[in-house]
């Protein structure tokens, strides 16, 4: 009876050692079935980091079960966690992904927003502008300079259609900074107008 016992103690043993000896392949399975949905997502353009730190998990735990594949007792107990995890984090990551895109979206449409505003605001004060002695150069080359942010202005919406939100952007700032500059360029000269007429009075 006692031979008996051991027996079937040993036999225990040994079916919990071989359900931990297995590897967890579907898991694995899960785990990249869900990075992979993430990126068919946006994750590539809108989340790299978070991507790349999905990533870095799964190759660790797939490490790990190389690890556990040289052994004579195997435990993938470890890996297998691991790869709960990467699941739980992608499933997490698509939500993120739905957020940042539409910041970004957000964001480049406002840029092009304030872009436009401040091409009509030079627009407007280059029709105004004070033309005097040695100053209609100056005036002809700030309309060619606005005739070219108005042609650049056209190439924002595109890339904000092809969900490249961060390029617009970028390119968006860097319209509405020029033609600030160019605005602020004309009220200098308003002001400096201003007050030689002053002295000449």
């Amino acid at each position: 009876m006692k031979r008996l016992s051991v027996l079937l103690l040993c036999l225990a043993l040994i079916a919990t050692l071989s359900a931990c000896g297995k590897q967890p392949t579907a898991e694995i399975e899960a785990a990249r079935t869900a990075i992979d949905a993430t990126v068919a997502d946006g994750a590539e353009k809108f989340t790299p980091e978070e991507l790349k730190a999905l990533n870095d998990q799964l190759a660790a735990a797939l490490e790990e079960i190389k690890v556990q594949d040289g052994k004579t007792f195997k435990s993938y107990d470890q890996s297998k966690n691991a790869l709960l995890k990467v699941t739980a984090d992608a499933e997490a990551l698509k939500a993120r992904i739905v957020t940042v895109k539409e910041e970004q979206q957000t964001a480049a449409a406002t840029a092009l927003q304030e872009a436009t505003a401040a091409i009509d605001e030079a627009k407007a004060m280059l029709a105004v502008a004070p033309v005097g002695k040695g100053s209609l150069a100056d005036i002809e080359m700030m309309k060619a300079d606005v005739a070219g942010l108005e042609i650049a202005l056209t190439e924002v919406q595109p890339l904000i259609d092809s969900e490249e939100f961060v390029a617009a952007s970028e390119k968006a700032t860097a319209i509405k900074e020029k033609a600030l500059s160019v605005s602020e360029e004309i009220r200098i000269a308003q002001e400096k107008a201003a007050a030689a007429e002053v002295v000449t009075k």
